[in-house]
């Protein structure tokens, strides 16, 4: 099929009026649309399909009959989050599912699939929001194939132009916008200004240790706790820990902490004045205490910054931490977690290494995800190695996550990877330029699919708004 130019508009036809000796061309005016879709997690009702709303199945668009006995998963593939359109546009908007992957036209038929990044997809991906056949309900118009539109036919979701049935076609091309049959995915997963997210799950719940962000120079100096059951809904247990009156060997610069638990306690890491230290607790909420009084791995004590502590415990009951800017380190934990040998302190060299060193294992193998660039440029990315030991040797694999300009997405890293428990289902947390006006001090955090390639090799991260 060939293709139009992103952004082209249908071109208003002439019209000639003679009066007398003069012949005039007017130009019509194309009609106003008074029709739109607010962003955010939406469901769309067909207007003459009483009940049906649109949905995928199997990967292809669909109207399908949906209520409030109907399951979880329909509900979930009946709702999208619109997002301003993939390719550009006045008025039009891009449709994302649960899964990260988008609606699309190919060979006509609405499908869903991930973004490519093409000129082809982006376009594909677009639609203009037009007035519908009924009072407040919507037409979505093709960005590049202008004159046709998202129609249900036989309950299957094609593009076609209003000839295709003109006695239905435009009750067959509206939706009404409702609200969500689920709350969707809206990103910030966490409101508010938050970086460096370190995901885990504890005692049966979701918990989000982030650095709060928002500060000039990252000079912030508390850290908060998030939890949730279903990685939707987060609870705010407030500040965890704050280093003003609890850590007497550094008031400034929190961030990136990271958390571990055993001995039936939870041990928190914490960057702070560019030292790490280590706070304990009988709660994953806290309140920690410092066991310490001093630095777990103080300022200068290898090259570079002792910062963005992480620690991994192996299937044996090993524990590990990492951590390092400029230069990656590893060390055996004791096991009372709160020291280690500083003769067993290994160093990694990793291509384009910056900062934020995660460790987690699938299988046999071991993954070393890590944050490449300066978290203040746009261009800060993950990028990830393998290897068959906490230690490596280290086969480096390439980029997993970066910037996707398209949708507003900047400077997306410092990750952290979580396991649903009982499956094979993964999850990476990781925080991005606010959208739309952030910067690298002003930041969000963002959870997506982390997903799997069958060799074991880590799939791009399609990321969400």
């Amino acid at each position: 099929m060939s293709m139009l130019r992103p952004g082209r508009r249908p071109v208003a036809r002439a019209m000639t009026v003679v009066l007398g000796a003069c012949v005039a061309a007017v130009v019509a005016a194309p009609p106003a649309h008074a029709a739109e879709i607010p962003t955010g997690a939406r469901s769309l009702q067909s207007v003459n399909l009483a009940g049906s709303y649109l949905r995928h199945v199997d990967y292809l668009g669909a109207v399908t009959t949906v209520s409030s006995t109907s399951s979880a998963q329909l509900k979930s593939d009946a709702t999208v989050t619109v997002a301003p359109g993939l390719a550009g546009g006045a008025g039009c908007v891009s449709f994302q599912a649960a899964n990260g992957m988008w609606l699309r036209h190919r060979d006509y038929r609405i499908r869903l699939e991930a973004n490519a990044g093409t000129t082809t997809f982006l376009a594909d991906a677009t639609f203009c929001v037009r007035d519908g056949s009924a009072g407040g309900s919507v037409r979505l118009e093709s960005i590049n194939y202008p004159g046709r539109f998202i129609r249900h036919r036989d309950n299957e979701l094609w593009l076609d132009p209003p000839t295709t049935n003109s006695t239905t076609f435009a009750a067959d091309s509206s939706f009404r916008v409702t609200t969500p049959w689920v709350a969707g995915r809206r990103t910030p997963t966490i409101k508010g200004l938050y970086a460096d997210p370190n995901i885990a799950h504890l005692n049966g719940r979701y918990y989000l240790y982030p650095t709060t962000d928002g500060h000039n120079s990252w000079s912030g100096s508390r850290f908060d706790a998030f939890s949730s059951t279903d990685l939707v809904n987060w609870t705010h247990h407030g500040s965890i820990l704050d280093l003003g009156p609890q850590i007497s060997w550094a008031d400034d610069r929190a961030w990136a902490p990271t958390i571990a638990y055993r001995n039936n306690r939870y041990y928190f890491y914490f960057s702070a004045a560019t030292n790490i230290g280590v706070a304990t607790s009988s709660s994953p909420t806290g309140p920690f205490s410092d066991p310490l009084g001093r630095p777990l791995v103080p300022a200068g004590f290898r090259s570079g910054q002792m910062i963005d502590p992480h620690v991994f415990t192996d299937t044996d009951g090993q524990s590990y931490l990492y951590w390092g800017n400029g230069a990656a380190y590893a060390v055996r934990l004791n096991a009372d977690m709160v020291s280690f040998d500083p003769g067993q302190v290994r160093t990694f060299s990793l291509p384009n290494y910056r900062e934020a060193a995660f460790v987690f294992r699938r299988d046999n193998t071991y993954y070393l995800t890590y944050s490449v660039d300066d978290t203040r440029s746009e261009n800060y990315h993950v990028e990830y190695a393998t290897g068959t030991s906490p230690f490596g040797p280290w086969t480096h694999r390439g980029t997993i996550l970066s910037k996707n300009l398209t949708l507003g997405i900047r400077g997306p890293g410092h990750q952290s990877v979580v396991q649903a428990p009982g499956s094979d289902t993964w999850y990476i947390a990781y925080h991005r330029f606010a959208i739309p006006a952030g910067n690298g001090t002003n930041r969000e955090v963002v959870i997506d699919p982390l997903r799997f390639n069958a060799d074991g090799t880590i799939a791009p991260v399609i990321p969400s708004l």
